[in-house]
């Protein structure tokens, strides 16, 4: 199950950064600047939370193994919901998309308070 989210994190970190060289080449005389500042803000938070999920797999001994996988699970949730709805909105310029990105918001903050919670709480963390 952790490979699969390493394995997840790494291709969503890959896609991140093929969507920003996307953005930053293809992009950039296509999409209006406003919608391409959209697109690389979808790009830049897929980034973080899916280095933020190899994180909390490398410091496995002080992240209870429950709260790594529901960490990583809103992380990839959120990904989807926020950063897929920024990159919809920045491809077809329809902006309705823009009520998904706050419950991607809220996954990612969900994924934060978790760890949180998590680490804190946690008095024998095992490494599995």
């Amino acid at each position: 199950m952790e490979r699969t989210f390493i394995a997840t994190a790494a291709l969503l970190a890959l896609l991140s950064v093929m969507g920003g060289a996307f953005g930053a080449h293809a992009l950039r005389g296509s999409l209006p600047p406003d919608r391409l500042i959209v697109f690389e803000t979808g790009a830049r938070y897929q980034m973080y939370h899916a280095l933020a999920i190899l994180l909390v797999f490398a410091l496995h001994q002080w992240v209870p193994g429950s709260t790594r996988r529901l960490t990583a699970i809103l992380f990839v949730a959120g990904i989807v919901l926020f950063s897929g709805s920024l990159y919809t909105i920045a491809l077809t310029g329809i902006r309705s998309f823009g009520r998904i990105t706050p419950l991607g918001g809220l996954l990612f903050l969900s994924g934060w308070i978790v760890l949180l919670i998590g680490v804190l709480s946690a008095r024998n963390v095992d490494s599995g």
